[in-house]
């Protein structure tokens, strides 16, 4: 990952995405604004998708559906478009990872649908507002990413592996950070495992299976939150004939705050 100054406001990160001008991982960008994962399926599946989204609120919570055919997320960002602000997608056929691009206007079809869904990158500046330090920041780098052995609930089509995002966190700071990241259960809530990565089927977290690897210290402990890239992991046990999703890391900026989906 480069080290490209981050735009301060959603409109700025959209517009410096849109224009070819910032093709960064989004953790840092605009600061108390409300990130999101993104998952785009055809009217077909789209509530196949859905259902599998409310069986599974901590990996997938709900920000926004779009109607098929619209691009615009009226809700979270207007006057944006989802084909174009974010920084990397990634397009599956068949459960195959066939184009990862920085646009998917090509791909653009009428009958799709996108969903929006909440993202760990949210509360991260809660974390650091907390006195919790997040390596990736300070490093310049994505946050990893593991696919457990913890499956997801199914739904029509939709199965498979739950993905996990890893913080280490300071031994004396773990507690603390439960109590920041459960005020959003919208960008995942609290972790969903603490501690031995093995009794979740991660065998070693030098290798993550998405993003970079940050190393935990003697002083640490690695905790995991349930991730938004699970349905990059589904797509590849499933095989819907066509999915586009956001690249892990790249994710849409929207223009709600934090506070807003706090719980308290």
């Amino acid at each position: 990952m480069t080290t490209q100054t981050c735009p301060d406001t959603p409109q700025e990160v959209r517009s410096a995405i849109r224009s070819g001008r910032w093709k960064e991982v989004t953790a840092k960008a605009a600061q108390g604004y409300t990130q999101a994962n993104l998952v785009i399926v055809p009217r077909a599946l789209a509530f196949d998708f859905l259902l599998f989204c409310q069986r599974n609120p901590k990996s997938c919570p709900l920000l926004e559906v779009i109607e098929d055919g619209k691009s615009e997320p009226v809700y979270t960002a207007p006057g944006a478009d989802l084909r174009t602000d974010l920084p990397l997608y990634r397009v599956f056929n068949n459960g195959d990872l066939v184009a990862e691009v920085d646009n998917v206007t090509e791909w653009w079809r009428g009958d799709l649908v996108s969903f929006l869904l909440g993202c760990s990158f949210t509360f991260e500046s809660a974390l650091v507002n907390a006195g919790i330090p997040l390596r990736h920041w300070v490093e310049n780098k994505n946050v990893s990413m593991f696919v457990t052995n913890v499956n997801a609930e199914t739904a029509g089509i939709f199965s498979g592996p739950m993905v996990v995002s890893m913080r280490p966190i300071p031994r004396n700071k773990v507690v603390r950070a439960v109590q920041v990241t459960s005020r959003y259960p919208l960008m995942h809530g609290a972790p969903v495992h603490i501690g031995d990565p093995s009794l979740i089927g991660i065998e070693d977290l030098n290798q993550p299976d998405y993003g970079d690897k940050i190393d935990v210290k003697d002083d640490e402990v690695p905790v995991f939150w349930a991730c938004g890239v699970t349905p990059q992991a589904v797509a590849l046990t499933s095989k819907p004939p066509f999915m586009i999703t956001h690249s892990p890391g790249h994710m849409f900026v929207s223009d709600l705050r934090d506070e807003q989906l706090a719980t308290f």
